[in-house]
């Protein structure tokens, strides 16, 4: 039986003006790398949430524990998980020892993809952090964004099924 016109185009309506499910968010910020070299100047830890609406992705987190004070904070666009981008977008930090970041943007479609990857990370930089490394940026903090998901605390063993971000992370 056919779908009349009408309900055909109540149905295109529809679909054309609700927006995207929104989608959550999360990472853990801890220092990185180390070494004995950065050891004694990269120091702390924090946390982050985010969420992404279809077109505005909403950045809320704080961090504690430097051994100097921030100085800039960033999101940035990466080629996979764990490996050193490119800086994409300038995050609201605290210029202290602890503290908060915050954003809101609107993304572009590459960044809208890289986040659905899990490819977007937020990196914390502060006054004592190295000025660079031959294979990245420097940074106090770094964590990546991907989906919401439970995590276990420290020291605590997880038995069964629990989150591989390459195998987890739903396409959205």
């Amino acid at each position: 039986m056919p779908i009349p016109a009408r309900w055909a185009f109540a149905v295109l309506f529809i679909s054309a003006v609700v927006p995207a499910r929104a989608a959550d968010y999360q990472t853990n910020l801890g220092p990185m790398p180390l070494d004995d070299e950065t050891k004694a100047v990269i120091a702390g830890r924090g946390d982050a949430t985010a969420r992404y609406d279809g077109k505005t992705l909403t950045v809320k987190g704080s961090f504690h524990g430097l051994p100097s004070s921030a100085t800039e904070a960033h999101l940035f666009l990466s080629e996979h998980i764990g490996v050193p981008g490119r800086q994409a977008l300038d995050l609201t930090v605290t210029k202290a020892t602890s503290g908060s970041l915050s954003g809101s943007f609107n993304l572009t479609p590459e960044q809208a993809n890289a986040l659905r990857l899990g490819h977007l990370y937020i990196q914390v930089n502060s006054e004592k952090a190295p000025p660079g490394y031959s294979w990245g940026p420097k940074g106090t903090l770094w964590g990546w964004l991907l989906p919401a998901h439970k995590t276990a605390g420290q020291d605590v063993p997880q038995a069964g099924h629990w989150f591989i971000p390459q195998l987890d992370t739903p396409s959205r």
